[in-house]
């Protein structure tokens, strides 16, 4: 199943492109790049640069492949 709904960033996995938001007051503040979870925190999934970035929420890349 698809699921482009906001999930609470713990429950962000680990290895896939996602789109990373802050919710404050009911408003969505997305970041404009794809984000990947790694063990020391948040990486752009594009250059692997880190992203320093405290996001509240998280959902599956539109454009990527979504995992089985």
């Amino acid at each position: 199943m698809c699921d482009f709904d906001w999930q609470l960033i713990a429950s962000a996995p680990f290895d896939c492109d996602l789109e990373l938001a802050v919710i404050e007051s009911g408003e969505i503040h997305r970041l404009v790049i794809q984000c990947r979870r790694t063990p020391v925190g948040w990486a752009d999934a594009i250059s692997g640069r880190p992203v320093d970035v405290h996001p509240t929420h998280w959902r599956y890349w539109r454009w990527s492949h979504l995992p089985v």
